[in-house]
């Protein structure tokens, strides 16, 4: 399921590259933009080996994409397409190399102020030659598996623009995990700048922009949306084989200017670890938490309230999500376990109770990109959708998913 997810993501990069609607890519807008990256590495996990600085080497092949017929409103052009490239972590022994392959969407951001500012965010696949090894590389608990989730967020501003090349500074961050399909599974995270030069047509605003004033006036829409999706995870270091997480989700919000898509709805959560552990008198359970054994249906679930915040582009969505948990009980012994300390099989620490654990046990949240049937632009009643996801205890990784989605939009 893991490896299908990945596969998934690469599926969408072609088809959001190459598959654009030919009324939203503005002619003659083809770039590509070459990226020099330095930054941090920070430390995963105590112990973590030393690291000097971050430097990555990046390219970027996009276009230009704008509404041009019916469906213009009040949108501005923007940028989509995947990048390249190559990270050196600070320590090729212990950290090595990572190879990354992410679709990215780009829009400009601040447009009341200066029209120099944009947001580039992007979520994709990564290869990295060095992991864990409880023999050789005890001490990076970062990443255990080779196939990683690839995620960049990044703000540019624009320091000289000129007709074919446009060359600008940028600030940001980045993370590679495994989606918590193979543990230890603490995850690389790094604070980073750059320099970046963007070569090729700009679009010309000035034309892009003269549309009639009845077409850019703000308007919304209602939508309802149900998704069902199926995941991977593991439950600890001594538990790490994987097992599936099944979820559905029920939402309803509204879409603004058919660019923002924001919403609220309640989500359910079966872990088929949380089952079998419990069904096993597995460890913890006697001792902690004996009535679960009369129900392990009803304590391997997880139900819980969210919003989320979605950036709608044509065929494509990026999507976050930030939630509450109402019910997660048997997560006091994934917690137990899988923050703790063992050897040879047999654990000599459990993770703490403490406050870090109330938060994660409370907190949820959700990142990911979707690709839609009917481009979202045309407002279509019905539509469907496929998603790959990472969802997270707060920001450490839950599990890995794969989804798919209705959404019912009201006629506006």
């Amino acid at each position: 399921m893991g490896n299908k997810i990945y596969c998934l993501l690469i599926f969408f990069i072609g088809i959001k590259f190459f598959g654009q609607d030919s009324d939203t890519v503005h002619k003659n807008s083809f770039f590509i933009a070459p990226e020099i990256v330095v930054g941090k590495t920070g430390e995963a996990n105590t112990g973590f080996p030393d690291t000097e600085i971050q430097k990555s080497l990046f390219v970027s092949f996009g276009v230009y994409t704008t509404l041009t017929g019916k469906n213009r409103s009040r949108l501005k052009p923007f940028k989509t397409g995947f990048s390249l490239g190559i990270t050196d972590f600070g320590n090729i022994e212990k950290l090595g190399l990572a190879y990354t392959l992410m679709p990215f969407s780009e829009f400009k951001i601040f447009q009341k102020y200066s029209n120099r500012w944009s947001l580039d965010l992007g979520l994709g696949v990564a290869y990295l030659d060095t992991q864990f090894d409880a023999d050789r590389n005890a001490f990076n608990k970062a990443i255990t598996t080779k196939i990683n989730w690839a995620f960049r967020s990044f703000i540019y501003y624009d320091l000289i623009k000129k007709d074919k090349i446009n060359w600008r500074m940028g600030l940001g961050y980045a993370h590679f995990s495994n989606g918590h399909t193979r543990l230890p599974n603490q995850g690389l995270n790094s604070f980073l700048i750059s320099l970046s030069s963007s070569i090729g047509n700009e679009p010309e605003m000035e034309k892009i922009e003269k549309v009639k004033d009845k077409q850019k006036k703000r308007f919304s829409e209602t939508y309802f949306s149900f998704r069902t999706g199926i995941g991977q995870n593991v439950l600890s270091q001594v538990f790490n084989d994987k097992k599936e997480v099944y979820s559905i989700a029920l939402s309803a919000g509204k879409i603004l200017n058919k660019r923002i898509k924001l919403g609220t709805g309640i989500y359910y959560r079966f872990y088929e670890h949380y089952y079998d552990h419990i069904k096993n008198d597995g460890q913890l359970i006697s001792e902690q938490v004996p009535e679960f054994k009369e129900n392990p249906y009803r304590y391997a679930t997880n139900l819980g309230v969210f919003v989320n915040a979605e950036l709608l582009l044509g065929h494509f969505g990026t999507e976050f999500e930030l939630g509450i948990n109402i019910h997660k009980p048997f997560y006091k012994i994934d917690w137990q376990l899988s923050q703790g300390f063992f050897f040879r099989g047999e654990y000599t620490k459990l993770g703490e109770l403490d406050w870090y654990y109330k938060v994660k046990r409370t907190v949820s949240s959700r990142l990911g990109i979707k690709y839609y049937l009917i481009n979202t632009y045309k407002s279509p009643v019905n539509n469907v959708f496929f998603g790959a996801n990472i969802n997270a205890n707060l920001g450490q990784a839950d599990f890995s998913e794969f989804s798919i989605g209705y959404v019912y939009r009201l006629k506006h």
